[in-house]
């Protein structure tokens, strides 16, 4: 009796995986506590076609899953890895476990590069950047937001509104002010070829100082005008009279990135920060603007990974699978077919969101 064929996850899905390592090296994730690369690689059918699309996201929630499946999707890149800690079960009675578990029924595999993309020179930290410089606008193309809430019972407050990322082209160069941009926490050596800027957070120090009311409004138009903007400034002292010479960015939770040492920049720039960090930061001068955790990660999607995902990843599957027909038996007249496949498609979620929206009171 013959041996069962080794299970092995999709030649696109394989392609994914490839493509994202090349743009977001996982030797930069900081794997002291994170947990990146292929965390659910679902075994591969050539019976059961998938597309040969890939759905990006911030976070796999059942209803990011829901999408994924009616797409027929052959894998989601989560930034944020479901499986963090150790899993000693994997059950339905566990929401997020039984997401995984109709992925891989459904043979969705599950990619997660999480600090990789905030590390790479080109990734997260720097597109909060671009974003504060005032170097990239909404695209023409960008839709007019419509994170307006939605009606509601509610009487005092509105319904939550969450922000709506948009596409963004690069800014007049001439609008944007002088200013040099160096690296927080430097990635160590050996680092990826070309990738000499690798590392955790990004420092932007202005030649002259720039109104703190500017950079809140290029921050809320970057990232998809949030209902409101969390900002906690030093008491005593209006919006209006401060001016910011250095911006220090950290997607998602950066106080660990941006409080470390003597030279706290005057502007911390981050998605979420803890009461006594903040109240340590404005006793010293300082201002925070943190939006809720993934709101400052989500617009990458848009603005720049699927891009970035569909150009090298349409190369190498067209790469892979021409090599992959030289050497296929006949009978695998299945597999063939797959192979033969030369569609390519990345999609960003539409189900994805921070689980915080704001509600308005209503005047």
């Amino acid at each position: 009796m013959s041996a069962s064929p080794s299970p092995t996850s999709s030649p696109f899905t394989k392609a994914v995986v490839s493509s994202m390592r090349k743009l977001y090296p996982e030797s930069l994730a900081d794997k002291s506590w994170d947990n990146t690369g292929l965390l659910l690689e679902a075994p591969f059918s050539p019976t059961r076609r998938q597309n040969n699309s890939v759905l990006l996201a911030i976070d796999l929630t059942k209803a990011v899953a829901d999408e994924a499946i009616a797409r027929k999707a052959s894998a989601i890149v989560a930034y944020h890895p479901i499986i963090f800690r150790g899993l000693k079960s994997l059950t339905f009675t566990d929401p997020q476990q039984q997401s995984l578990l109709r992925l891989a029924q459904e043979g969705i595999s599950v990619y997660s590069p999480h600090t990789a993309v905030d590390a790479t020179p080109g990734g997260m930290a720097d597109w909060l950047c671009d974003i504060v410089t005032g170097s990239i606008t909404p695209s023409p193309s960008a839709s007019a937001n419509t994170n307006t809430p939605t009606q509601s019972s509610l009487k005092t407050y509105s319904a939550p509104s969450y922000p709506t990322p948009h596409a963004v082209a690069p800014a007049d160069a001439s609008s944007i002010p002088s200013h040099t941009r160096t690296t927080i926490h430097p990635s160590p050596p050996p680092l990826p070829e070309n990738m000499e800027t690798a590392g955790m957070g990004r420092l932007v120090t202005f030649d002259s100082p720039q109104p703190l009311t500017t950079l809140v409004d290029r921050i809320a138009q970057g990232v998809g005008f949030p209902g409101g903007i969390p900002i906690a400034v030093p008491q005593g002292v209006s919006v209006d009279e401060i001016s910011i010479r250095t911006v220090g960015v950290c997607p998602g939770s950066g106080s660990s990135v941006l409080m470390k040492g003597a030279n706290v920049p005057d502007l911390l720039f981050t998605g979420e920060m803890s009461h006594h960090e903040a109240l340590a930061a404005i006793e010293r001068g300082k201002v925070v603007v943190a939006l809720a955790h993934s709101n400052t990660e989500r617009g990458y999607l848009r603005a720049v990974m699927r891009e970035k995902l569909e150009g090298v990843l349409k190369a190498e599957w067209e790469a892979q699978r021409a090599e992959a027909l030289k050497t296929v038996a006949g009978g695998e007249q299945g597999l063939v077919e797959v192979l033969k496949d030369g569609a390519c498609e990345v999609h960003v979620s539409e189900r994805d969101r921070d689980p915080y929206g704001i509600m308005v009171r209503r005047v």
